[in-house]
């Protein structure tokens, strides 16, 4: 069985905010909060998805920087695979999504965050600088 490989960004400004990104769909996961990406297109590279996601759902440029963790279970049938970003160019908007939160570390868990993403929001704030 084959594996759709689901792609997301931890994208990082210099401040150490992280950007979240409320769902709009589909109705299931609509009002909880994600780290922007989608689905790896046939015959594409992870992190040109990644890339080419940003740039569709937020309107930005990134670079792509480490990744955070291995495979992160999804539904069944798909696994998310993600990386920690920069804004190459561009300020984030909403094109798809209902809306965005830069969130400072105190704030990292003000948002509902869905449940495939909580664990890697755990993951990030052990690895981003404390201060």
């Amino acid at each position: 069985m084959s594996v759709i490989v689901v792609v997301a960004a931890v994208i990082v400004d210099p401040a150490g905010r992280v950007l979240a990104a409320q769902r709009a769909e589909p109705p299931a996961l609509a009002g909880g909060w994600e780290f922007p990406g989608g689905k790896v297109d046939p015959g594409e590279a992870e992190e040109e998805a990644l890339v080419r996601e940003c740039r569709e759902e937020l309107g930005v440029e990134i670079t792509v920087g480490e990744r955070v963790g291995g495979d992160w279970p999804l539904s069944p049938g798909y696994v998310m695979r993600v990386w920690l970003a920069t804004l190459a160019s561009g300020t984030p908007e909403p094109r798809e999504h209902l809306a965005l939160r830069w969130l400072a570390r105190d704030e990292y868990y003000d948002v509902e965050w869905l449940g495939a993403d909580l664990p890697v929001m755990k993951t990030v704030e052990s690895i981003l600088p404390a201060d």
